[in-house]
């Protein structure tokens, strides 16, 4: 994708939308493109700066800082654009039954909403998952877009490493934290380390965040019945933070939360 040159990055991804999509979506796949743009704080100003680094009156060319700024940023503007084509590239191989949802203001806001989180984000990984929750929040309504954004807030709220916390329960439902702690690293620690402080953190950070839960038995209606209660031998140490007895599984909010970021759901047509 051209950065810097006669025409600005914005005209530039307009471009490629406009040569690249089925003719009868291209005003659905502006709006996106500008509700996506519009969301981002310095994308104003970074368009002002490349027109001022381009000018001959210009009094920046000589700025290091201001030249590595712009560099930064022009890197940072081409993932963005690379996002919005591959998602718009998803929608385009999609049914026209999305065409409504996808010009919807309520979706136009889930997409602001999740631009601005793409833009926070560190890595290339939570990026993905903000955009996969982009395109199948645009091509499905299995949930309220109020939960929706919920997702999107925790995806703020989360690391990585709460992430892959979630991904092993996703795969293994019923699994023991003994057992997601062998996915994830397998070396054996100390009860009192850094990392058996780190593993407890990020299963109470899941647990109280709604996302994972141990698990709990359930009858014909869905009310979870009380376990009976077990008299443990006695002992003189607490409970191990890599405990083997005690299993999770997600939430159903937790379930739908991966359905949402973790899988590609939108189908091409055949």
């Amino acid at each position: 994708m051209e950065i810097i040159s006669n025409v600005s990055i914005e005209e530039t991804i307009k471009r490629e939308i406009e040569n690249s999509f089925n003719s009868k979506r291209k005003r659905i796949f502006s709006k996106i493109f500008s509700a996506a743009l519009g969301s981002v704080p310095w994308i104003g100003g970074f368009l002002s700066a490349i027109i001022d680094f381009k000018s001959e009156e210009g009094q920046v060319k000589n700025n290091q800082l201001y030249e590595q700024w712009l560099n930064e940023h022009t890197q940072k503007m081409q993932l963005l654009g690379e996002t919005l084509i591959s998602i718009i590239k998803r929608f385009d191989e999609s049914s026209e039954e999305m065409n409504e949802r996808l010009e919807s203001e309520e979706y136009l806001q889930i997409v602001r909403k999740a631009f601005r989180a793409w833009d926070n984000a560190d890595t290339f990984e939570k990026r993905e998952l903000i955009r996969k929750l982009l395109t199948n929040s645009g091509a499905q309504t299995l949930v309220h877009d109020d939960l929706i954004r919920l997702f999107i807030d925790w995806l703020n709220l989360y690391h990585e490493i709460h992430f892959a916390v979630i991904k092993v329960i996703y795969q293994k439902p019923g699994v023991t934290r003994y057992e997601i702690w062998s996915e994830l690293n397998g070396s054996q620690v100390k009860e009192n380390s850094m990392e058996a402080d780190l593993f407890k953190l990020l299963i109470r950070d899941l647990s109280m965040g709604g996302v994972i839960r141990q698990h709990r038995p359930t009858d014909y209606h869905g009310n979870f019945i009380k376990k009976t209660k077990v008299k443990a031998p006695p002992t003189n140490t607490y409970k191990s933070a890599f405990d083997d007895t005690e299993t999770y599984e997600l939430t159903e909010l937790g379930a739908q939360f991966v359905h949402y970021t973790m899988n590609e759901v939108v189908r091409k047509i055949e």
